[in-house]
């Protein structure tokens, strides 16, 4: 893994590490290294959201695992990150520190018939490499499938492992889903499901807010979305808070020309009306 340049936060090539499965990253959220974990290597997602920056999406389910490959993967770049070079080779000095194992990837790593004994090994290798209380495992998701069995007992593990879930919740209307995911989604199940995932594991919302046609989000869908946050708190559910994001990476959709960035100010704004709600807000331009 030699690269001319560093990695940066625009930088989140799943083949760097010229490995199937993991892969580094240097994170703007966590403001170091995040090694990323791709189950949906065919880069199928039961959902398509209009921002996504994978190359090709299709719908569907990823391929058979091979979980031991996977392993061996992750043993190796952590080799690599902390007790190779791979730091001095790769990440800029401001943020060469190990913050996270991600199961993010191409696609709904839920979707993996393998998530639970994923989980699993990371737990495991992580404890072999004694990163308790380091970094944490995080799972990326849409949500859509915590009705599983399997998809909620890997939850319960994480939260074993001290692991949090980012569950994805951009719009909070049928339409405003319709629009920006790409599914018929009723916003009720999509509140069961919040409520079933943050009372197996401490879960953040992830939100991505951007200017389609160069107009920022209506009203209307702003004012349904911060009344599922006051919901939230009025039914007592464990969220954590909200991760507020902007447009980093240009997305690699059809619909990629009709996206435009919002502003810094724009979406401070966003987070202290999410403030008001009473769940916190982290912001990431």
């Amino acid at each position: 893994m030699t690269h001319s340049k560093p990695l940066t936060f625009t930088d989140h090539d799943r083949d760097r590490a010229g490995m199937t499965y993991v892969y580094p990253v240097v994170s703007r959220r966590a403001g170091g290294v995040s090694v990323g974990i791709n189950l949906n290597t065919n880069n199928a997602c039961n959902w398509r959201c209009i921002y996504c920056q994978v190359p090709n999406l299709s719908r569907g389910g990823p391929e058979p695992v091979d979980v031991d490959r996977l392993e061996r993967e992750l043993r190796m770049l952590l080799d690599d990150i902390l007790r190779g070079d791979f730091m001095f080779r790769e990440v800029p000095e401001d943020m060469r520190r190990l913050n996270d194992v991600a199961l993010s990837g191409n696609g709904e790593p839920t979707s993996a018939r393998e998530f639970a004994d994923v989980v699993t090994r990371i737990g495991r290798v992580m404890a072999d490499y004694q990163l308790q209380g380091i970094a944490k495992p995080i799972l990326i998701t849409n949500g859509s499938l915590v009705h599983r069995p399997a998809v909620q007992s890997g939850f319960a593990h994480l939260a074993q492992l001290d692991g949090e879930i980012w569950f994805k919740l951009d719009r909070a209307t049928r339409n405003g889903i319709q629009t920006v995911n790409q599914v018929d989604v009723d916003p009720e199940k999509v509140f069961r499901n919040l409520k079933t995932a943050s009372e197996l594991c401490p879960t953040w919302l992830q939100t991505c807010m951007f200017a389609l046609d160069g107009a920022p989000p209506p009203e209307c869908e702003l004012d349904a979305y911060l009344e599922f946050l006051t919901r939230i708190k009025a039914e007592g559910l464990p969220v954590q808070g909200v991760l507020l994001y902007g447009l980093a990476r240009p997305s690699l959709q059809p619909e990629a020309p009709r996206l435009t960035a919002l502003s810094s100010p724009w979406l401070d704004g966003l987070a202290e009306r999410i403030r008001q709600s009473g769940l916190r807000c982290r912001v990431f331009p």
